[in-house]
């Protein structure tokens, strides 16, 4: 089993899962607050219920894959990698939404579960029930996004399941250590770092999605090659001409190439259109990625300094 392969799984499930957790060590500090404790089965069943719709939507994904591959097996040269284009491209919108969403969110995360927690608990007859839809969709969005990213590759391997346990298990062990033992953690360093390790895993997916673009081209023009035609070279169909060939000297599929890929995006052949979109998404979405943070630092410092000096 190569561990390597686990990584992107366990960062992203590992990240999503610290960000549910915070959201559920924070309605249960105020259900005890608010002397409601007796509410708390309903965030636990909350978690369990997002963790639950999680994998039915990944057992649901499996298995409408499976069904049109048998279906549909004259046709599997085209469809493998035309789904793959599709879960990629959605995984990437997704998880770069997430991204830079959740970084400028960050500062009122905390104002903003409070606030509806307290109007769920204004409504007493209610109140269960909104606890628990508000626990169970906060882990559910985090686990249908750690879902797209496993089937964004075609490839469930047991590998990327045991990044995503490893994951959820070290999110779980970072939400007792806050909540329940008190532990101080930077969490700001931590959400960085793992936005960092994110961008970099996301920019490898882009790579990822044009080949598997480029691949759908190529079975097209396969199906019918006397009268159809889509590919504009002969080294790639929309790719363009191949810039980098290190597959005799650091193949991706080795260590220590397999670990540069899965978490820098490092692949042994680069063509010219994986390269412009690989950088075009680390200036695009990174740039917007760490203006966010400075941004916050911005508010942060005016925040502690009301009054500074000119």
């Amino acid at each position: 089993m190569d561990l390597s392969l686990a990584i992107p799984t366990f960062v992203i499930t590992l990240r999503e899962g610290v960000e549910a957790a915070l959201v559920v060590g924070i309605v249960l500090a105020c259900l005890s607050k608010a002397n409601r404790t007796e509410l708390n089965r309903w965030v636990y069943g909350g978690v369990a219920a997002g963790i639950a719709g999680s994998v039915l939507i990944g057992l649901f994904l499996s298995l409408t894959l499976s069904k049109v591959q048998y279906v549909a097996p004259a046709l599997q040269g085209v469809i493998k990698p035309f789904l793959g284009v599709i879960f990629g491209s959605v995984a990437v919108v997704m998880l770069s939404w997430m991204l830079i969403w959740m970084t400028q969110q960050a500062r009122s995360l905390k104002g903003n579960v409070e606030g509806s927690l307290t109007d769920a608990l204004a409504d007493s007859e209610g109140a269960n029930i909104s606890i628990f839809s508000l626990v169970c969709i906060a882990v559910l969005r985090e686990g249908f996004e750690t879902v797209l990213f496993l089937f964004s590759s075609l490839q469930q391997s047991a590998e990327g399941l045991l990044g995503a346990a490893m994951g959820l298990a070290g999110a779980f062990a970072i939400g007792v250590a806050l909540f329940k033992f008190g532990v101080k953690i930077n969490l700001k360093l931590f959400f960085q770092t793992m936005g960092v390790f994110l961008l970099l895993i996301v920019a490898g997916l882009v790579v990822s999605v044009f080949k598997n673009l480029d691949a759908t081209f190529a079975a097209i023009s396969l199906l019918n090659p006397s009268s159809l035609d889509l590919c504009i070279s002969t080294q790639s169909c929309i790719l363009g001409p191949l810039l980098w060939d290190a597959s005799a000297f650091l193949p991706d599929k080795q260590f220590p190439g397999i670990l540069f890929k899965t978490l820098l995006g490092y692949r042994d052949h680069i063509y010219l259109l994986q390269l412009i979109v690989y950088i075009a998404f680390l200036v695009g979405v990174g740039g917007r990625y760490f203006r966010s943070l400075n941004i916050i630092e911005q508010r942060n410092t005016r925040t502690a300094d009301p009054n500074p000096q000119s």
